[in-house]
């Protein structure tokens, strides 16, 4: 299966804060956040592994081509990667949606720290339910709020995706910003971009609108690295592993 990682964001905040290095190579546990989601990415048998990053991080670029040249811990990695600044995260998806034709995949942001277990989990169910024909996407989902702005998300009984919400007082879960998706998702991303929208939030209901099955997979808990003191939150979260 093919992974996508959007890392084109400035990390404004974090930098404000006082972090020097860019989003992609602050580190968690000692190792940059890009180096954790490849290797988590490679235990779940990854066929090829596409990044975006923006013109301005030239030491992520440095990173990813030396990633792409010696591997990741004496592993090659099936890596490419996309240099382009992009005005929000839904066109970064754009900028790298021409190589995720051909069968399912799974998209998230740089910073998003969740269980490698649970990912595991989700992955194989995702598989599971795009084989079998019930769904044309799987959205990680969690009961876990600590987003500045959640997007909510209304499930069915059956978790099924019913719609995507800025507020809610009833939403049980918010997306976990964790996309497992497939080639169909691609024309609602297309139609999209012509109406001059942007947020990967606004693709999602956009999904919804199209018609598309879109389940949710609940993470026990997930995490966005936004300000310096995420850092340590997401520290103290993978080593109670």
């Amino acid at each position: 299966m093919k992974y996508a990682i959007i890392a084109a964001g400035d990390g404004s905040r974090l930098a404000a804060e006082g972090v020097a290095e860019p989003k992609p190579l602050v580190r968690v546990g000692g190792r940059p956040l890009i180096d954790r989601l490849l290797d988590v990415f490679m235990q779940n048998d990854a066929e090829e592994i596409i990044v975006i990053c923006n013109d301005r991080m030239s030491s992520v670029v440095a990173h990813l081509r030396e990633l792409q040249r010696d591997g990741l811990d004496g592993v090659r990695l099936p890596l490419r990667y996309v240099v382009k600044t992009t005005p929000s995260s839904m066109h970064s998806f754009f900028e790298i949606s021409r190589y995720m034709g051909g069968g399912a995949f799974c998209v998230t942001t740089v910073d998003t720290i969740f269980r490698p277990d649970e990912f595991g989990g989700y992955i194989r169910a995702f598989k599971s339910e795009v084989s079998a024909g019930k769904c044309q996407g799987m959205m990680g989902v969690t009961d876990y709020i600590d987003d500045e702005k959640p997007l909510y998300v209304q499930t069915d009984e059956a978790m099924g995706i019913t719609a995507f919400l800025d507020t809610s007082d009833s939403c049980r879960y918010v997306s976990a910003g964790i996309y497992g998706l497939t080639p169909s998702s691609l024309p609602t991303l297309d139609g999209c971009m012509r109406r001059g929208e942007s947020r990967m939030r606004n693709f999602q209901r956009a999904m919804i609108a199209d018609g598309l099955v879109l389940r949710a997979y609940p993470f026990s808990k997930v995490l966005d690295v936004d300000h310096a003191s995420d850092i340590q939150k997401a520290e103290e979260f993978l080593s109670a592993e």
